[in-house]
Protein backbone atom coordinates (compact mmCIF):
# COMPACT_ATOMS: atom_id res chain seq x y z
CA UNK A 1 0.00 0.00 0.00
CA UNK A 2 1.47 3.33 -1.06
CA UNK A 3 2.22 6.22 1.26
CA UNK A 4 0.13 9.36 0.90
CA UNK A 5 2.64 12.10 -0.09
CA UNK A 6 0.45 14.71 1.61
CA UNK A 7 1.11 13.07 4.98
CA UNK A 8 4.89 13.14 4.62
CA UNK A 9 6.48 16.10 6.40
CA UNK A 10 8.71 18.02 4.04
CA UNK A 11 11.34 20.60 4.83
CA UNK A 12 11.01 24.04 3.27
CA UNK A 13 13.49 24.72 0.45
CA UNK A 14 15.10 27.56 2.41
CA UNK A 15 15.66 25.31 5.41
CA UNK A 16 17.80 22.98 3.29
CA UNK A 17 20.41 25.74 3.07
CA UNK A 18 20.40 26.66 6.78
CA UNK A 19 22.84 25.00 9.19
CA UNK A 20 20.14 24.59 11.85
CA UNK A 21 18.53 21.17 12.28
CA UNK A 22 16.29 21.98 15.25
CA UNK A 23 15.89 24.16 18.34
CA UNK A 24 15.01 22.20 21.48
CA UNK A 25 15.26 22.89 25.23
CA UNK A 26 17.04 26.20 24.71
CA UNK A 27 19.73 24.65 22.50
CA UNK A 28 20.38 25.04 18.79
CA UNK A 29 21.10 21.69 17.14
CA UNK A 30 23.12 22.01 13.92
CA UNK A 31 22.99 19.59 11.02
CA UNK A 32 26.46 18.18 11.65
CA UNK A 33 25.48 17.12 15.20
CA UNK A 34 27.07 20.03 17.07
CA UNK A 35 25.02 22.30 19.37
CA UNK A 36 25.17 25.81 20.78
CA UNK A 37 23.58 27.64 23.68
CA UNK A 38 23.15 31.39 23.40
CA UNK A 39 23.26 33.71 26.40
CA UNK A 40 22.20 37.35 26.30
CA UNK A 41 24.21 39.89 28.30
CA UNK A 42 23.15 43.31 29.50
CA UNK A 43 25.20 46.31 28.41
CA UNK A 44 27.14 49.07 30.16
CA UNK A 45 27.32 52.70 29.03
CA UNK A 46 31.10 52.77 28.88
CA UNK A 47 31.36 56.47 27.98
CA UNK A 48 29.62 57.54 31.21
CA UNK A 49 32.18 55.76 33.39
CA UNK A 50 35.16 57.58 34.83
CA UNK A 51 38.61 56.82 33.46
CA UNK A 52 39.39 54.73 36.54
CA UNK A 53 36.15 52.76 36.20
CA UNK A 54 36.79 52.18 32.50
CA UNK A 55 40.26 50.81 33.23
CA UNK A 56 38.94 48.51 35.96
CA UNK A 57 36.19 47.22 33.67
CA UNK A 58 38.62 46.49 30.82
CA UNK A 59 40.99 44.72 33.22
CA UNK A 60 38.17 42.58 34.65
CA UNK A 61 36.84 41.73 31.20
CA UNK A 62 40.30 40.67 30.06
CA UNK A 63 40.58 38.51 33.17
CA UNK A 64 37.32 36.74 32.28
CA UNK A 65 38.49 35.93 28.76
CA UNK A 66 41.87 34.70 29.98
CA UNK A 67 40.27 32.43 32.58
CA UNK A 68 38.11 30.50 30.10
CA UNK A 69 39.25 27.00 29.19
CA UNK A 70 36.59 26.53 26.51
CA UNK A 71 35.79 28.52 23.35
CA UNK A 72 33.03 31.14 23.18
CA UNK A 73 31.84 33.51 20.49
CA UNK A 74 30.73 37.06 21.31
CA UNK A 75 28.09 38.42 18.95
CA UNK A 76 26.68 41.95 18.72
CA UNK A 77 23.36 42.05 16.86
CA UNK A 78 22.21 45.45 15.60
CA UNK A 79 18.88 46.18 13.98
CA UNK A 80 16.89 49.25 13.07
CA UNK A 81 14.52 50.32 15.81
CA UNK A 82 10.90 51.00 14.88
CA UNK A 83 9.82 54.11 16.82
CA UNK A 84 6.33 54.32 15.29
CA UNK A 85 4.67 53.11 18.50
CA UNK A 86 6.57 55.74 20.52
CA UNK A 87 5.56 58.51 18.13
CA UNK A 88 1.92 57.41 18.28
CA UNK A 89 2.01 57.63 22.06
CA UNK A 90 3.42 61.15 21.82
CA UNK A 91 0.61 62.06 19.43
CA UNK A 92 -2.00 60.75 21.90
CA UNK A 93 -0.36 62.64 24.78
CA UNK A 94 -0.41 65.77 22.65
CA UNK A 95 -4.14 65.44 21.96
CA UNK A 96 -4.98 64.82 25.64
CA UNK A 97 -2.86 67.68 26.99
CA UNK A 98 -4.99 70.68 28.02
CA UNK A 99 -2.08 72.93 28.96
CA UNK A 100 -1.21 74.79 25.75
CA UNK A 101 2.42 75.35 26.77
CA UNK A 102 2.97 71.66 27.53
CA UNK A 103 1.17 70.68 24.32
CA UNK A 104 3.52 72.88 22.32
CA UNK A 105 6.52 71.28 24.03
CA UNK A 106 5.23 67.80 23.11
CA UNK A 107 4.72 68.89 19.49
CA UNK A 108 8.26 70.23 19.29
CA UNK A 109 9.68 67.06 20.85
CA UNK A 110 7.68 64.81 18.50
CA UNK A 111 8.89 66.75 15.46
CA UNK A 112 12.46 66.53 16.77
CA UNK A 113 12.18 62.73 17.03
CA UNK A 114 10.66 62.49 13.54
CA UNK A 115 13.47 64.56 12.02
CA UNK A 116 16.11 62.57 13.88
CA UNK A 117 14.69 59.30 12.56
CA UNK A 118 14.61 60.66 9.01
CA UNK A 119 18.27 61.69 9.11
CA UNK A 120 19.67 58.77 11.10
CA UNK A 121 18.71 55.15 11.62
CA UNK A 122 17.81 54.45 15.23
CA UNK A 123 19.60 51.23 16.10
CA UNK A 124 19.12 48.84 18.98
CA UNK A 125 21.93 46.49 19.96
CA UNK A 126 21.86 43.16 21.73
CA UNK A 127 24.91 41.32 23.06
CA UNK A 128 25.21 37.54 23.06
CA UNK A 129 27.71 34.89 24.12
CA UNK A 130 27.54 31.70 22.05
CA UNK A 131 28.74 28.57 23.87
CA UNK A 132 29.42 25.66 21.47
CA UNK A 133 29.25 21.91 21.87
CA UNK A 134 31.50 20.34 19.23
CA UNK A 135 30.83 17.05 17.48
CA UNK A 136 34.37 16.15 18.53
CA UNK A 137 32.92 15.74 22.03
CA UNK A 138 30.70 12.98 20.63
CA UNK A 139 33.76 10.97 19.65
CA UNK A 140 33.70 11.99 15.98
CA UNK A 141 37.28 12.43 14.78
CA UNK A 142 36.77 15.22 12.25
CA UNK A 143 34.30 17.86 11.15
CA UNK A 144 33.41 17.45 7.49
CA UNK A 145 31.41 20.65 7.09
CA UNK A 146 33.04 23.83 5.88
CA UNK A 147 33.26 26.63 8.39
CA UNK A 148 32.41 30.27 7.82
CA UNK A 149 32.12 32.88 10.54
CA UNK A 150 32.04 30.27 13.28
CA UNK A 151 28.96 28.52 11.84
CA UNK A 152 28.97 25.45 9.55
CA UNK A 153 27.91 25.92 5.94
CA UNK A 154 26.48 22.86 4.20
CA UNK A 155 26.03 22.12 0.55
CA UNK A 156 22.96 20.12 -0.44
CA UNK A 157 25.13 17.02 -0.80
CA UNK A 158 26.57 17.45 2.70
CA UNK A 159 23.20 17.88 4.44
CA UNK A 160 22.95 14.28 5.64
CA UNK A 161 21.38 12.73 8.72
CA UNK A 162 22.68 13.44 12.19
CA UNK A 163 25.64 11.26 13.26
CA UNK A 164 23.67 10.04 16.33
CA UNK A 165 20.09 10.05 17.55
CA UNK A 166 18.84 13.54 18.34
CA UNK A 167 17.99 12.66 21.95
CA UNK A 168 21.50 11.28 22.53
CA UNK A 169 23.18 14.39 21.10
CA UNK A 170 21.01 16.74 23.16
CA UNK A 171 21.69 14.75 26.34
CA UNK A 172 25.46 14.96 25.81
CA UNK A 173 25.29 18.62 24.79
CA UNK A 174 23.26 19.59 27.85
CA UNK A 175 25.71 17.84 30.19
CA UNK A 176 28.59 19.73 28.56
CA UNK A 177 26.97 23.16 28.21
CA UNK A 178 25.27 23.57 31.60
CA UNK A 179 28.48 23.90 33.70
CA UNK A 180 29.96 26.24 31.08
CA UNK A 181 26.90 28.51 31.19
CA UNK A 182 26.92 28.53 35.01
CA UNK A 183 30.60 29.46 34.98
CA UNK A 184 29.98 32.35 32.57
CA UNK A 185 27.08 33.60 34.70
CA UNK A 186 29.30 33.77 37.77
CA UNK A 187 32.10 35.55 35.90
CA UNK A 188 29.96 38.23 34.24
CA UNK A 189 27.96 38.85 37.42
CA UNK A 190 31.22 40.13 38.95
CA UNK A 191 31.11 42.95 36.39
CA UNK A 192 27.59 43.83 37.43
CA UNK A 193 26.15 42.45 34.20
CA UNK A 194 23.02 40.35 33.89
CA UNK A 195 23.37 37.22 31.77
CA UNK A 196 20.72 34.66 30.94
CA UNK A 197 20.19 31.76 28.56
CA UNK A 198 17.74 32.32 25.72
CA UNK A 199 14.69 30.05 25.78
CA UNK A 200 13.52 27.99 22.81
CA UNK A 201 10.97 30.63 21.86
CA UNK A 202 13.50 33.45 22.11
CA UNK A 203 15.98 31.49 19.96
CA UNK A 204 13.37 30.92 17.26
CA UNK A 205 12.44 34.62 17.30
CA UNK A 206 16.12 35.64 17.15
CA UNK A 207 16.91 33.48 14.12
CA UNK A 208 13.64 34.53 12.50
CA UNK A 209 14.75 38.16 12.77
CA UNK A 210 18.25 37.36 11.48
CA UNK A 211 17.02 35.51 8.40
CA UNK A 212 14.00 37.79 7.76
CA UNK A 213 15.32 41.30 8.32
CA UNK A 214 12.94 42.93 5.84
CA UNK A 215 9.73 41.45 7.26
CA UNK A 216 10.56 40.79 10.93
CA UNK A 217 9.68 44.37 11.94
CA UNK A 218 6.09 44.09 10.69
CA UNK A 219 5.43 40.35 10.69
CA UNK A 220 5.15 38.76 14.11
CA UNK A 221 5.88 35.13 14.88
CA UNK A 222 3.44 34.77 17.79
CA UNK A 223 1.38 32.26 15.81
CA UNK A 224 4.28 29.85 15.35
CA UNK A 225 4.16 26.38 16.88
CA UNK A 226 7.28 26.64 19.04
CA UNK A 227 7.31 22.90 19.66
CA UNK A 228 7.76 22.28 15.95
CA UNK A 229 9.51 25.21 14.22
CA UNK A 230 10.03 23.29 10.98
CA UNK A 231 7.65 23.79 8.05
CA UNK A 232 5.47 20.78 7.27
CA UNK A 233 2.63 20.08 4.88
CA UNK A 234 -0.93 19.92 6.11
CA UNK A 235 -2.72 16.62 6.00
CA UNK A 236 -5.47 16.20 3.43
CA UNK A 237 -8.74 16.35 5.40
CA UNK A 238 -10.41 13.97 2.94
CA UNK A 239 -7.77 11.24 3.27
Amino acid sequence: MGVDPLKIAIRGSTQEHLPIEDIIDGMVLLKDGSCVSILQISSVNFDLLSEREQGALIFSYGGILNSLNFPVEIVIYSNTKDVTFYLNNLKKAEEKQTNMLLRERIVQYRKFIEETVKKNDVLSKAFYVVVPFSILELGIKSMSSQMMGGMPVFTKKEAKELPFAKSYILEKAKASLEPKKNHLSRLFSRLGLEIRTLSTRELIELFYKIYNEDTAAVQRVSSLNYDSPMITTKENPKS
